[in-house]
């Protein structure tokens, strides 16, 4: 089997293992005894393509958008038109699915970031590391996490709606958005709060269109403000927070052996592709899940409306949104470390590497840069 420095004699071919993972071998590697050659992956994709086509038929051809010339547009009193708002979305949405050839669906922990192993002790028991030390590094974390997530990103607010346990995309409640300009709205004095925090008598309030225009309000400044700091979270939190998260990712890093800078390779070779992109599904709540990714860095490589969680629906769900976003004519390869990934990877019929260890983040890169993938 392929074990990443093997490159030199022989160039290596992917090949299907039945189960729904592939792997690299030699071209002279046999599959088990008593079993047919496993297929390559140029087999695979052709045989994924028409399992797409049969599970999803093409959808009829969607009117050409508007240009933002056209569409886009604002009132006297500054507020922009929602309308014009949501086709400049479609336009942009539009134009990625036309060029994209490649989607990479990603997991998040134990995939792209060590986190919730430390927490366990699932990490240092695997690795033979100091398992209070891990642990304590997860808490760390897990505060630096809910604490950006807290103070930025409305978590405190968001956290006990039902609405919100149920997202799964920043743009699922864009419709109830008036546009109205938020330069000088006032979150903490708009009377929005949880069904948890309202009175007796307020509590038929929730789910009605003025809560929902607050919660869309709330949405739209989360992804201005991710947006913004996609690059450089030290922007949300201020020069001695941002030190002592740059000193907790050192010591993570040193703990779990670069683990972050391993998939963060493979992350950039796709990203710096014209015709690929990077997904990310992941099971933990959204804001959360944002905080994650700006926190580690991850904000350019998993641009906001790229982000997906599947909390409340479950991760083939969301493929299948993934899917009726990008279109049946796009290659999908799920990239993850468990069995959720792996089984709606499956049942899509979309080949699956799995992550287990350093080595499979290394091959992953090279795959990637030989273009095998």
């Amino acid at each position: 089997m392929y074990q990443g420095q093997s490159f030199g004699f022989q160039t290596p071919q992917m090949y299907y293992r039945p189960g729904g993972d592939y792997y690299f071998a030699s071209p002279t590697v046999n599959s088990p005894a008593g079993q047919a050659p496993y297929p390559p992956y140029s087999e695979i994709c052709t045989k994924n393509s028409y399992i797409q086509q049969q599970k999803y038929p093409p959808a009829a051809p969607s009117p050409t958008p508007l240009s933002p010339a056209r569409t886009r547009s604002i009132t006297k009193q500054g507020v922009y038109n929602v309308n014009s708002m949501i086709s400049i979305r479609a336009e942009k949405n539009s134009l990625a699915a036309n060029t994209t050839k490649k989607v990479f669906i990603w997991d998040l922990d134990e995939t792209i970031i060590i986190f919730h192993s430390l927490l366990t002790g699932a990490y240092a028991e695997s690795y033979q590391k100091d398992g209070q030390a891990t642990v304590n590094l997860g808490l760390r974390m897990e505060d630096m996490i809910f604490n950006l997530a807290d103070t930025h990103l409305f978590f405190n607010d968001l956290e006990e709606c039902d609405q919100v346990r149920t997202q799964v995309h920043i743009e699922d409640v864009a419709s109830k958005d008036t546009g109205q300009e938020l330069h000088n709205y006032n979150f903490s004095a708009d009377g929005f709060s949880a069904p948890a925090q309202q009175g007796a008598l307020n509590k038929a309030a929730v789910g009605g269109a003025a809560w929902f225009r607050k919660l869309a309000f709330r949405y739209r400044r989360i992804r201005e403000l991710y947006t913004a700091c996609a690059d450089n979270v030290n922007k949300l939190l201020g020069p001695q927070k941002y030190q002592s998260w740059v000193e907790l990712r050192n010591e993570v890093d040193s703990m779990t052996d670069n683990w972050l800078g391993l998939s963060m390779q493979a992350l950039q070779l796709i990203h710096q592709r014209q015709d690929s992109v990077n997904i990310l599904v992941t099971t933990t709540q959204l804001v959360p899940a944002l905080a994650k990714c700006l926190l580690h860095g991850l904000g350019e490589m998993f641009p906001v409306q790229n982000i997906y969680s599947a909390t409340a629906i479950g991760k083939e769900s969301c493929f299948e949104r993934i899917v009726a976003r990008f279109s049946t004519k796009v290659t999908y390869i799920a990239i993850g470390d468990n069995e959720d990934e792996a089984q709606a990877a499956k049942q899509l019929g979309f080949p699956f590497w799995r992550v287990s260890c350093h080595q499979d983040l290394t091959n992953l890169h090279v795959a990637l840069r030989e273009e095998y993938l």
